[in-house]
């Protein structure tokens, strides 16, 4: 007589999975806002729009963290991969103008390893709380035989609402005005399976001292933690900016997959051209490592790379010195990169010389 099987004989642990939700709801609650009337544990999140909206529009993103989870696995570290997860949606609906209200998950793995998990998830509550929005609902999913041991994936889900009357389009761009970058915190999430092939080529030890691959200012970390550092979140100080100044930013660009010369054009009337100047701020040492180790051309690296510049405004001339006072003051590394100018048929929409 065949004994029976159960669903952990495939492969699947129901019993980790109550456990994982049972560490999550601390961290949930912690990110708790206004808005949200049923959270983590329903079949459905519920949130309702905040009623100082008018005429609010509700504004989605969705990405994950991509091959920079190779890294992750590799080092054996996790609890900063999530920050990356939320970031990626939550800077991308800002640029529109959206303060981000909810944010939900979804984590795939073989094997569900609870500790793990906790500290991915851990990474995701961190994200939300810096960016004032709640992490009211997500997805464990464990699939036997889908991901090799010890490896998982994940995807985000950003809403945000912004006020009709203030979504930020870019239409108002016009030759004159000035394009300003806030730094960036490393490669963010992007560009990794370029960096994954160059640590390669390199054959540099991931635990070694960062110190010893790129100077005394990275001392102390290993290589691998300098490479998995977490996307920063840029949401509070430019909400915070929109509203102290309205009308002083134009537009705004989130610099991900596509770098400088893929992702400032976005926000550009067709009519102009943004003009960066390499040289207006210091290029990181991790990014300088990664175009001599890897032989990158310099092109290259501004369409794969963020460079050193995470996030782009572009500011109208007269407010240009208010916003980085702001924005300064809150912490930012702000930098004065560029202008806008009048484009020809035959010019790039963006020019990094």
């Amino acid at each position: 007589m065949k004994t029976g099987l159960s669903y952990k004989d495939a492969g699947v642990d129901i019993d980790a999975g109550d456990a994982l939700v049972e560490r999550i709801k601390p961290m949930a609650k912690k990110t708790l806002r206004e808005g949200v009337l049923a959270g983590i544990g329903g079949f459905g999140a519920l949130f309702e729009v905040p009623k100082r909206y008018r005429e609010p529009v509700l504004v989605s993103g969705t990405d994950g963290v991509g091959t920079k989870l190779k890294l992750a696995f590799e080092v054996n570290k996790h609890d900063t991969v999530g920050q990356d997860l939320v970031a990626m949606s939550v800077n991308d609906i800002l640029v529109q103008g959206a303060e981000p209200l909810f944010f939900l998950d979804y984590f795939a793995c073989g094997r569900l390893d609870v500790e793990t998990a906790a500290a991915v998830v851990g990474g995701i509550a961190r994200g939300c709380e810096l960016s004032g929005c709640a992490l009211i609902g997500g997805e464990t999913a464990e699939m036997p035989g889908m991901y090799p041991a010890g490896e998982y994936d994940l995807a985000g889900f950003a809403v945000g609402a912004v006020e009709k009357s203030q979504i930020l389009t870019g239409q108002s761009i016009r030759p004159g005005d000035i394009v300003l970058g806030l730094a960036s915190s490393g490669p963010h999430s992007n560009g990794y399976s370029l960096v994954r092939k160059i640590v390669e080529r390199s054959g540099v030890n991931l635990q070694a001292d960062a110190g010893t691959v790129l100077g005394a200012d990275y001392q102390g970390r290993p290589f691998g933690h300098v490479l998995l550092e977490p996307t920063r979140i840029y949401v509070k100080p430019l909400l915070a900016a929109l509203q102290a100044l309205p009308g002083a930013i134009k537009g705004m660009a989130h610099i991900t997959g596509g770098g400088l010369t893929e992702n400032v054009p976005r926000v550009l009337p067709e009519s102009v051209m943004a003009v960066i100047e390499a040289k207006a701020w210091a290029r990181p040492a991790v990014f300088q490592w990664l175009q001599q180790e890897g032989g990158v051309a310099e092109a290259e690296m501004h369409r794969t790379f963020n460079c050193g510049i995470g996030m782009v405004l572009v500011v109208a001339p007269d407010q240009v010195q208010a916003v980085i006072g702001l924005l300064s003051a809150a912490g930012e590394q702000v930098s004065q990169i560029g202008q806008i100018q009048t484009r020809q048929d035959t010019q790039p929409a963006t020019l990094v010389q």
